[in-house]
């Protein structure tokens, strides 16, 4: 004898007595169980806020940057390996820098003008057409030609990326789209660099490192077929201005702002960013081993923060979020400076892998913040004021590290501090700042 029970669309069974090999039975409890999935995943969906255009995205940042990870990770070695000297490997890091800054401003402005579908795959192309030099052209000058087309691919397609997830999510769903791009980007990361080493190991450095480069041209052109049959047309503005100072003039007064305090905040960032790993390493005798160890521990504590900070802060503000991050900014140099011993240095990794609590949430303000006609070319501005104005300063970096390493720590840690007042009295949140 059988009762059923209709719930929320799915069949329970209730039984006073069991038929063994029922198939009536048996059809009715897959059934219920389907169901139960389906809800589950719609849920699931629902939370994260999925959709093809999303996933399509996420699909392509992990075949772009496997490719980026695995090839790039290693073009130093490259350089070396095909005669060039080491002054070819710093000049290649400095136009890394330099092109990761200007490139974003055209970024933003071609997203804005041809809408993010076509933007994407334009820069795809580009970065295809880089990568067919350097496969095709084993020389050190051909490299750092090549390079120069593939090299910020990130840095000019993000504007455009941030365009996407601005008009395929929710506005109380933006943080969570933000986030779940920094999550998918650490995949690449994680095992772009153990292809790439593997291959090195079996071919060489020359030969593997081209057959990387061929493998990240086979996954750009998948990509390529991602994005054309998978992600809507954003559509293009032809009003989209040109000029940098132009689009600055739109910024409303929230994200100036926000500029101002971030770019002190980067300060905080940048002053110590490549002298830490001498800190540990050299001053503090601590292993190279135990070094790769402290950025595992920052980067699990980066990835386990993303998700639920991304609920709460499109959920109760995105302001409080962003200060809590340029506290953890500020900081990491100071508490990195009393830190003597292995221990007392994972505490201090911990805090620098809390720096990502609200970066996500920080970009995801941005586009809040920036005219709803100029979400990417407003981004690119941004992303090209602060970064061209770091990379100014950062220059004094290695000056205050030959005065004393408490000179470079504390320097960075007082522009943190002066960033985060500024913006915990003058930042704005998008409830509190008119809307253009």
């Amino acid at each position: 004898m059988r009762r059923f029970l209709l719930y929320n669309n799915s069949v329970i069974v209730l039984f006073t007595k069991l038929e063994s090999g029922d198939p009536l039975l048996a059809l009715i409890i897959l059934e219920t169980e389907a169901n139960i999935m389906a809800e589950f995943k719609k849920r699931l969906a629902s939370f994260f806020g999925i959709n093809s255009s999303m996933v399509s995205m996420l699909i392509m940042v992990i075949l772009i940057g496997m490719g980026e990870k695995m090839a790039e990770r290693f073009l130093p070695l490259y350089l070396i390996a095909l005669g060039g000297s080491i002054y070819a490997v710093g000049f290649l890091n400095a136009m890394d820098n330099f092109l990761s800054a200007i490139y974003s401003f055209p970024g933003g402005y071609l997203a804005d003008k041809l809408g993010y579908k076509k933007s994407l795959m334009l820069f795809t192309i580009i970065a295809l057409f880089g990568y067919a030099i350097v496969i095709l052209i084993p020389s050190w000058q051909a490299v750092l030609i090549g390079a120069i087309f593939f090299i910020a691919w990130t840095a000019v397609s993000l504007p455009a990326i941030m365009s996407l997830v601005s008009q395929v999510m929710k506005k109380d769903q933006r943080t969570m789209g933000v986030t779940l791009h920094s999550l998918v980007r650490r995949i690449p990361m994680a095992l772009g660099p153990v292809i790439g080493g593997l291959l090195i190991g079996v071919y060489g450095k020359v030969e593997g490192i081209r057959i990387a480069f061929g493998l990240a041209f086979i996954l750009g052109v998948l990509s390529l077929i991602v994005q054309y049959y998978f992600i809507a047309d954003g559509g293009g503005k032809a009003e989209a201005h040109l000029h940098a100072r132009e689009i600055f003039s739109s910024f409303t007064p929230g994200l100036r702002g926000l500029l101002i305090s971030d770019i002190l905040i980067r300060f905080a960032e940048q002053i110590p960013y490549a002298f830490v790993v001498l800190w540990v390493v050299d001053v503090n005798q601590i292993s190279a081993l135990r070094f790769g160890i402290l950025t595992t521990v920052e980067m699990i504590t980066a990835v386990l923060v993303y998700i639920p900070v991304a609920y709460m802060a499109d959920k109760y503000g995105k302001k409080p979020f962003v200060l809590i991050t340029f506290g953890f900014f500020t900081l990491f140099p100071l508490v990195l400076y009393f830190s003597h011993t292995f221990s007392a240095l994972v505490v201090a990794f911990i805090i620098r892998g809390l720096k990502e609590f609200g970066e996500p949430t920080r970009k995801a303000l941005i586009m809040d913040l920036a005219p709803e006609n100029l979400k990417a070319a407003t981004f690119g501005t941004y992303y090209l004021i602060r970064d061209i104005i770091v990379a100014i300063a950062a220059l004094s970096s290695a000056y205050l590290w030959h005065i004393s390493p408490g000179a470079n720590f504390m320097t960075a840690f007082a522009c943190g501090l002066i960033g985060m007042i500024a913006f915990a009295v003058w930042g704005k949140d998008l409830h509190s700042e008119p809307q253009t």
